[in-house]
């Protein structure tokens, strides 16, 4: 009998194509799928609950897919862990629902960005922020940053991937598993935390590159480009030219799905 199975993942993004699997190129789950091969002999295809670009990190990805094998979780945790790369860890493994789907399945999504605004970003951190060390007026980033708490239309910060819109139609769904450019944003708040200035955002659903063009059209209000207020207008207008540059991919984490 098959059985469904949940794995929580984190990963460093770094030297990744993103999370779906591309012909000739390392992706998150393509390395996921062949350790599972490895593992048990089944060649499954893992969903993620997101599909994450290149260079972005997770602390807490959640992937599933269904096996054959009888195999102890605790069992299979170990095994892939020791055959998949260091950059990918498999923080828990279990049994779930026949229903349950790590895509479908997720009600609410955590992501955070981190920028490094001290004058020298060290070795440790270089892989995983934005090193951003212009004065920013953070007052202001995170005054810009409550506008977009509640539902709106988030079409001014979603990618203008034209590769996408040809694989889908008018009314399929995107990557997050939603019809549409609606999305409702539970949390929006920036933090200092030393060198640190962290974005963290709740939802229930997230376009492609939305964070990444979030945090910069913030980062415009943060260098007195943008009056804060401005972020209704940029909505309101539904044009992807009206918001900021997209921020680089090392600063951003899926920090945790809930379901």
């Amino acid at each position: 009998m098959r059985a469904n199975w949940k794995l929580a993942l984190a990963y460093d993004g770094t030297d990744y194509f993103g999370w779906q699997v591309q012909p000739d190129r390392a992706t998150i789950q393509g390395e996921l799928a062949g350790g599972i091969e490895r593992v048990t002999g089944e060649r499954v295809l893992p969903q993620g609950s997101g599909r994450t670009d290149a260079g972005v990190h997770a602390r807490g990805q959640v992937a599933s897919f269904a096996l054959e094998a009888p195999i102890p979780a605790p069992n299979l945790q170990r095994a892939l862990n020791r055959t998949l790369p260091e950059s990918i860890r498999v923080l828990s493994a279990e049994t779930a629902a026949p229903g349950f789907h790590a895509r479908h399945s997720a009600r609410a999504k955590t992501y955070e960005y981190r920028i490094f605004r001290g004058e020298v970003c060290p070795p440790w951190e270089g892989r995983f922020a934005w090193a951003f060390n212009w004065p920013l007026n953070v007052g202001a980033m995170k005054a810009a940053a409550k506008l977009v708490e509640g539902e709106y239309d988030f079409t001014s910060f979603a990618a203008r991937d034209p590769d996408l819109a040809a694989r889908m139609g008018p009314d399929e769904e995107d990557e997050t598993g939603r019809r549409g450019n609606v999305r409702t944003i539970f949390a929006s708040e920036w933090k200092d935390v030393g060198d640190l200035l962290l974005y963290r955002v709740r939802g229930d659903g997230f376009l492609h590159h939305m964070v990444r063009n979030l945090v910069g059209t913030f980062v415009d209000a943060g260098r007195g480009r943008m009056a804060p207020g401005m972020m209704v207008r940029i909505l309101e207008q539904r044009s992807r030219a009206a918001a900021g540059a997209t921020a680089p991919a090392r600063g951003l984490f899926l920090d945790s799905v809930e379901y």
